[in-house]
């Protein structure tokens, strides 16, 4: 079993394709997996029997030589998608009981290219949150362990911790995530895999339960580059059903893969070497740089000025856009309902009992900074510093072809650490936050350990629909870093 479970993606579905090994027999390796990993509690809801049934269907596609890109291979899904007569619930109470009619954009695409469906992974609740620890479905736990640290639980990173933990202990091949302010690029930090966020539009945001919609996108969480390019292909594609979709042809990313990044320019933007930055975050940082050196890219220092608002702005922008959206959790429609004298009490029994504290803490930020008086002040004024944000991007790119920075600002931290200062919490996007803003296409990319033995990332940004390069550069980084540590946790290891 454990050799099945350590194919990677991509080598999966060449085994796949030659007849090597079967759909059924790669789910059932996984199911077992599931099983066996339920320590970590990266899924919500597990689907095995829709994993069989999808299985068997696409070994038949298999053996007349049919199926798409992904045909076969079993994947998990974040629970922020919807997915019909499937259990939904946004790791939230207020959600209890929701099975949708529908099927999210991304998640059909998926099951158009082939993939199979292990189940819905835990998230933090709404995707709010940078460790997932604010689930309605409990903590999930980091697949790996300090080394000489005990047998401390440490958090996957969030909001995509589930489908980060899932891919890093070997309980699915690949899985979804969503992004709003780093949530699939830090977990894929704290967990030693690659994930990537793409431009704002190249992913349909329709059927993703919504947190901040000028800001969501969905993206791959994969153990390598190669695989990420492989899924974010099956995943995109223009969708008339959301506004916000981008009306481009879909790349072949893979193809992108050439190795070769020779004249190409990396910036190194200045202002995220901030203080009190740890110094093996540092480290890491240069010696990313020079192996995108060795391999012939040019080092270019850049500024990108506006970068210290990145956080604040963020923290208005999006609990605003969260506070508006979850104004449709009311009782009436979806999930919970707890009843009341009359409706108005029926509305805030709900929402008071179907909440928990970090979703209302943002939606009362939300609500206030989009309040009367308060409006042009905080709201308004983060919408200016957000273009700004955007023109340091479209400035540093007359200069440069992508764009290195560190992923997150620590390792993974232990389940509880940080827990009451939401402040320091929030301080985990620091990182990741501009890019968020400013819509661009970023991917993390393991590259070492910490001195506790946990797995540092590092970032390349890119230009809007430029993830060709992204990937490029990647993959290029990864090769050098040869990054092969592997968790503590693996299904199948035994």
């Amino acid at each position: 079993m454990s050799e099945l479970l350590n194919l990677s993606l991509t080598e999966a579905r060449d085994a796949l394709k030659s007849k090597k090994i079967t759909s059924v027999e790669l789910t059932e390796a996984y199911i077992g997996a599931m099983e066996e990993g339920k320590s970590l509690n990266a899924f919500i809801t597990e689907t095995p029997e829709k994993a069989r049934e999808m299985a068997k269907a696409s070994d038949a596609k298999l053996a007349k030589g049919e199926g798409g890109a992904m045909e076969g291979l079993p994947i998990g899904m974040k629970d922020l998608f919807c997915t019909k007569g499937v259990l939904t619930t946004a790791a939230s109470h207020i959600l209890d009981g929701f099975k949708p009619e529908y099927e999210s954009t991304v998640s059909q695409n998926l099951w158009d290219a082939g993939a199979v469906m292990l189940g819905k992974l835990n998230l933090d609740e709404f995707a709010m949150g940078s460790a997932n620890i604010t689930s309605h479905y409990g903590n999930v736990e980091n697949p790996w362990r300090r080394s000489g640290g005990g047998n401390q639980k440490l958090v996957p990173g969030g909001s995509s911790g589930g489908s980060a933990a899932a891919v890093s202990g070997r309980l699915a091949i690949a899985a979804t995530g969503t992004d709003t302010g780093g949530s699939i690029r830090q977990p894929a930090s704290f967990c030693g895999i690659v994930g990537m966020k793409p431009t704002y539009g190249r992913c349909s945001r329709w059927g993703i339960v919504a947190f901040a919609s000028s800001l969501d996108q969905a993206g791959p969480i994969t153990r390598n580059v190669k695989d990420a390019a492989l899924m974010l292909g099956a995943m995109a594609g223009h969708d008339p059903k959301d506004s916000t979709s981008a009306n481009l042809a879909v790349p072949d990313f893979e193809a992108a893969l050439t190795g070769d990044i020779r004249g190409m320019k990396i910036g190194i933007p200045k202002e995220y070497r901030m203080d009190g930055m740890p110094e093996e975050i540092d480290a890491l940082w240069k010696r990313g740089a020079e192996m995108l050196k060795d391999a012939g890219a040019e080092i270019v220092d850049i500024s990108l000025p506006h970068t210290k608002y990145a956080l604040p702005t963020y923290y208005i922008i999006a609990p605003a856009e969260a506070s508006s959206n979850l104004a449709r959790y009311d009782g009436v429609r979806y999930g919970l309902r707890e009843e009341g004298g009359n409706l108005i009490e029926m509305y805030e029994n709900t929402r008071a009992a179907g909440f928990g504290d970090e979703v209302k803490r943002r939606v009362l930020i939300g609500t206030y900074v989009l309040s009367a008086g308060y409006y042009d002040a905080y709201y308004l004024k983060a919408q200016k510093v957000r273009a700004l944000l955007k023109k340091d991007f479209d400035d540093a790119y007359g200069k440069v072809d992508a764009i290195l920075t560190p992923t997150a600002p620590s390792a993974a931290f232990a389940i509880g650490e940080n827990q009451d200062d939401p402040i320091k919490m929030y301080l985990n996007d620091v990182f990741t936050v501009p890019a968020s803003l400013a819509g661009i296409p970023g991917i993390s990319v393991p590259v070492g350990l910490s001195e506790d033995g946990l797995p540092l990332g590092l970032q390349l940004l890119g230009k809007p629909f430029d993830e060709e390069t992204v990937l490029k550069v990647g993959h290029v980084l990864e090769q050098a870093a040869g990054f092969d540590a592997v968790p503590a946790f693996r299904a199948g290891s035994k």
